[in-house]
């Protein structure tokens, strides 16, 4: 975005040196330390801590015990997602649907990566789908932590709301991920489970549950980013050129994720 509101002369020139150079440093740092996958989470298991200077492996001393249970059983073999960085040495290891749907639309997943990430969506479709798209973070904080991470927000209970809810305004974002990593049958599978709910349960605003079985406890009716959400992603599946229009001037040079893949199915 910086680049594009470069004017394109003598001093503008000098800035857009800079902003190449610092996205290509930015994207560097972000792809190689705030992603995980099989690997890299073996690797991390094995980390030694308290190294020092250039030579370290463990560069932000992370340490290995500080990497929750559940992340050992839910990351398959072929997959990964970026991470989140809650403070120094401390990572949170929780799927963030928005993040990596966004790292996959604003190119800062290289192809690689955006292939793990639907990889990951195709593999552990029960915990981040279920029965309404999709997990807004996957999985949700119990006990008394919720309280302490989510400001104690009453609708923040597990499998609830930012807790693990499930948010039908994702599906656009899942669907665009999906046809830009040329793999449509993800969102075509994502749109017809939330197609048999959302009108019949008045287009609420987020559902509650591990599945995302019933509608929140405190949602909204008739929300128009539902409703939204939905009408997007059928126009992108129906002609995948829409995707054009909310993505960058790099993304717009990959003609080919715009075409239909023999697997098409509308």
């Amino acid at each position: 975005c910086a680049l594009v509101m470069m004017k394109q002369d003598e001093e503008g020139q000098e800035f857009i040196e800079r902003i190449e150079k610092r996205l290509h440093a930015l994207s560097y740092h972000m792809r190689s330390y705030f992603w995980i996958d099989f690997q890299q989470l073996n690797d991390i298991n094995r980390y030694k801590t308290e190294e020092y200077s250039h030579t370290a492996v463990n560069k932000f001393n992370v340490i290995p015990d500080s990497i929750p249970e559940w992340v050992f059983d839910f990351m398959p073999t072929r997959g990964g997602y970026f991470v989140g960085n809650v403070s120094p040495a401390r990572m949170d290891f929780r799927w963030f649907a928005l993040g990596n749907c966004v790292a996959i639309l604003s190119s800062l997943a290289s192809h690689e990566q955006a292939c793990a990430i639907m990889d990951l969506i195709e593999g552990r479709w029960e915990e981040l789908v279920g029965e309404m798209p999709m997990k807004i973070c996957y999985p949700a904080i119990e006990n008394h932590e919720w309280r302490i991470v989510t400001g104690c927000d009453p609708k923040n209970t597990r499998w609830s709301y930012h807790n693990g809810g499930s948010w039908p305004v994702l599906l656009w974002m899942v669907t665009a991920a999906s046809i830009k990593t040329g793999r449509p049958q993800i969102a075509r599978r994502a749109i017809d489970i939330a197609e048999s709910r959302l009108g019949k349960d008045g287009w609420p605003e987020y559902y509650d549950g591990k599945l995302g079985r019933y509608i929140g406890k405190q949602a909204r009716k008739n929300q128009t980013w539902s409703i939204a959400g939905y009408l997007v992603a059928k126009m992108m599946l129906e002609d995948p050129s829409n995707l054009g229009m909310i993505s960058l001037e790099q993304d717009k040079q990959m003609k080919h994720v715009f075409k239909r893949c023999s697997s098409w199915t509308c």
